[in-house]
């Protein structure tokens, strides 16, 4: 019998470099399962469907729901984000590792439903600098970039529910502390 693959949860706040960081951790861990969500929000300029999420309508997102077919969702600046929870449990049964980058909402619920999963929380080295991520971005509205800046207060405030907290300062070191940490975590799962 093949053992079942790690549940590994990757949360910060906007702008903090969750994708950076976990697009470089992924290249380096080619055997991870990268879980991509839906969203009901539009794509942004050179985001791909499939790619970068799976851009579904809202009425398909509440059907998926309605049918126990999400892992998690919430509701973020007005769109859905969510897991689907086939290709989490397919994989995991198949012993691979699945990786999901979602937000702290999202990421409660996963870990109510599995106490094994290995949380990580993307921290920004300073607050102001994550003001400044979010307003270099220059691809959203001020409005969009305040319900940002408010709902990342908010999300550090979660930090202490994860297992794992990593700093972002610099991304080499930051990649090189959550490959550590899955590396880890490999090792102890298989004691």
């Amino acid at each position: 019998m093949m053992n079942k693959g790690l549940l590994i949860i990757i949360s910060g706040p906007s702008g903090v470099g969750k994708g950076t960081v976990l697009e470089n951790v992924l290249k380096a861990n080619t055997d991870l399962a990268y879980s991509i969500s839906c969203t009901t929000r539009q794509p942004r300029e050179n985001e791909q469907n499939g790619i970068n999420y799976w851009y579904i309508s809202k009425s398909e997102f509440e059907d998926n729901i309605k049918n126990g077919r999400m892992l998690e969702y919430t509701v973020y600046c007005d769109n859905y984000y969510g897991t689907s929870a086939d290709f989490v449990e397919k994989q995991r049964h198949m012993g691979k590792d699945v990786v999901l980058e979602i937000e702290t909402k999202g990421a409660a619920q996963v870990m109510s439903k599995f106490s094994d999963a290995v949380s990580i929380f993307i921290m920004p080295p300073s607050f102001e600098e994550l003001e400044r991520r979010l307003r270099g971005r220059a691809t959203e509205s001020e409005e969009v970039v305040q319900k940002r800046i408010a709902t990342a207060k908010k999300e550090i405030e979660h930090r202490k529910e994860y297992r794992y907290i990593v700093i972002n300062d610099k991304v080499d070191r930051a990649v090189d502390e959550v490959l550590s940490i899955i590396n880890s975590e490999r090792k102890l799962k298989n004691i």
